[in-house]
């Protein structure tokens, strides 16, 4: 999709990655632009929640942002399937792939760059945030998302079901 669009980036190979500590470890990627992706139900409907990987989402901020009374975190077996050729956990954010909304908080979109999964635990692709935002026209927040002091443990649940 990126070369199709004539996008510039770069691709980081590195050994596999299950938890945001892990990741900035094997990759070196500064904290503030690696990208974490969630699945969400949002009044039943499926949506991509991108935010920086030490972020968890604040339920009663998201909810009054987006107007609505009922969004939870998907199970990684309900959304297993809608995701042909990713591994579970790296989601890439683009749900334009997917047919799904973006939401991209805030203090991400502020970035220069992004750097998220490619799909698989071992890659990581980084580019411009400017190039991310025309590719998969988020809807950005401005409420929703807490940043974390420090990146999460390694004993923390996957990249995908923190939150």
């Amino acid at each position: 999709m990126l070369r199709s669009h004539l996008i510039d980036y770069s691709s980081i190979q590195h050994e596999p990655a299950y938890t945001a500590k892990t990741l900035l470890a094997a990759t070196g990627i500064e904290a503030d632009i690696l990208a974490k992706t969630v699945v969400l139900h949002v009044d039943g409907v499926s949506a991509l929640a991108v935010m920086t990987a030490s972020a968890k989402i604040r339920w009663d901020k998201l909810c009054r942002v987006m107007g609505t009374d009922f969004i939870e975190l998907a199970d990684e077996s309900e959304f297993a399937e809608q995701f042909p050729g990713c591994e579970l956990g790296a989601i890439p954010p683009f749900g334009t792939l997917f047919g799904m909304t973006v939401y991209l908080d805030q203090s991400l979109a502020a970035q220069s760059e992004i750097a998220f999964s490619a799909g698989t635990h071992d890659e990581i692709i980084r580019m411009s945030m400017q190039d991310y935002k025309r590719l998969a026209k988020p809807i950005i927040l401005d409420a929703g998302f807490i940043r974390s002091a420090h990146i999460p443990t390694d004993d923390a649940p996957p990249l995908a079901q923190t939150g």
